[in-house]
C-alpha cells in the first residue's frame, strides 16, 4: 500500500532536509544552542529532580509485537570472585542483552523510513546488518539538555488517562500549553502526557500497548512551526494505535523522524512529573535527557531527569 496523498502533503510542509546542510545529521537538534541551554538552566528554582525512565527490567514492557525487541536479559558473570587470588578484592560483574528500544528511549532519525529515504534524504539502504546505520545513528545526537516543557493533555482536560483512542491533535497541545501556562518556544523537548503508562504500572502490559491513546498525524506541523528540539511521550507506540487514518502504519514515525529529522522518545514515565509540575504550578524545567552513545544505533535507552 502507497502512502496517501494526504500524508505527503503534511510531509512537504515539515520537510527539513538541507535546511542545516547537506551533511547535517541531527535534525532538529540543531536548535539545542548554547543560548537556549543557558536559558534552559534558568528554569531550575528549586533543584527538585525528577526521574522519568522505568525501570530496565525482564518483565519490562515489551510484549512480543515487535520482533527482536527483547526487554533485558540480566545475567551475572562473576559473583564475588577473587580474580586476583585468595583474600584478594572480590569482584561482582554482569552482562545485559536487550532491544536498544525496550524500554525509555529516544528513537533516532534511522528508526524508520519511507519511499525507500531517512532523513536529510540519505537511502534507507544505508543502513545495512553489519554496518548498522551508517548516517544518523543515535551516537550522532551527543548530548540531549535543554528546556523541558511538560503539555499535561490530560490533566488539561481533567482526567487521570486519555481514553485509549483518543488523537493527541494540535488543539489539545494548545490548551495544554495554556493550561501550563508556559509557551513552546524554539529548541524545547516537549513531553506530552496521555496518562496512558499508568496502564502498564497498573501490570497490565497488552492494555498499555493496545488500544493507545497518542499523537495524531496533525501533530508535526504543530511542533514544526515551533521549531521544538525532540518529543517524548507516556506510550509505547507514540502516536495514536491503532492509527486514526485506516491502514497508515506510523506516520507519525516517519513525519518526525525522516522529514523533520526531529528525534522522539517513547516509554517515559511522566506521572511523577505532572503531580510535581502541578504543585509547584510550572510546566518548564531543565530536562537532561543524555542518549547512550550506541555506535550506528537506530535507537537507545535513556534516563531522564526533569530539574524544577
Amino acid at each position: 500500500m502507497t502512502l496517501p496523498a494526504e500524508f505527503h502533503d503534511i510531509a512537504k510542509r515539515v520537510n527539513n532536509w538541507g535546511r542545516w546542510g547537506a551533511d547535517d545529521e541531527i535534525g532538529t537538534l540543531n536548535l539545542i544552542t548554547d543560548e537556549v541551554v543557558r536559558a534552559a538552566a534558568a528554569e531550575i528554582r528549586t533543584g527538585r529532580r525528577i526521574p522519568l525512565a522505568l525501570p530496565l527490567k525482564e518483565d519490562g514492557v515489551q510484549v512480543g509485537m515487535i520482533p527482536g525487541r527483547i526487554n533485558p536479559l540480566h545475567t551475572m558473570v562473576q559473583i564475588n570472585q577473587e580474580l586476583f587470588g585468595p583474600g584478594t578484592v572480590a569482584c561482582s560483574d554482569d552482562a545485559v542483552s536487550m532491544g536498544l528500544q525496550a524500554g525509555t528511549h529516544w528513537d533516532a532519525l534511522t528508526h524508520v523510513s519511507h519511499s525507500g529515504k531517512i532523513y536529510n534524504g540519505r537511502p534507507a539502504g544505508t543502513i545495512t546488518a553489519h554496518g548498522r546505520a551508517e548516517f544518523s545513528g543515535i551516537d550522532k545526537a551527543g548530548h540531549i539538555v535543554s528546556r523541558g516543557v511538560l503539555l499535561d493533555v490530560a490533566r488539561a482536560k481533567g482526567l487521570d488517562r486519555l481514553p485509549g483512542d483518543h488523537a493527541v491533535t494540535p488543539g489539545d497541545l494548545a490548551e495544554a500549553e495554556e493550561f501550563g501556562g508556559v509557551t513552546v518556544r524554539a529548541g524545547d523537548i516537549v513531553l506530552v502526557r496521555t496518562g496512558q503508562i499508568q496502564v502498564y504500572l497498573a501490570g497490565d502490559k497488552h492494555g498499555y500497548g493496545f488500544p493507545s491513546p497518542g499523537l495524531s498525524v496533525r501533530t508535526p506541523e504543530w511542533f514544526h512551526a515551533r521549531d521544538v528540539a525532540a518529543v517524548a511521550n507516556d506510550t509505547l507506540t507514540f502516536e495514536i494505535f491503532p492509527p486514526e487514518i485506516e491502514n497508515l502504519w506510523l506516520p507519525v514515525h516517519a513525519l518526525d523522524l525522516v522529514e523533520m529529522g526531529m528525534h522522539q522518545g517513547q516509554n517515559w514515565n511522566l506521572e511523577k512529573l505532572s503531580t510535581a509540575c502541578a504543585e509547584e504550578n510550572r510546566y518548564a524545567f531543565l530536562l537532561s535527557a543524555m542518549p547512550e552513545p550506541f555506535v550506528g544505533g537506530t535507537g537507545t535507552p535513556v534516563a531522564p531527569v526533569a530539574v524544577l
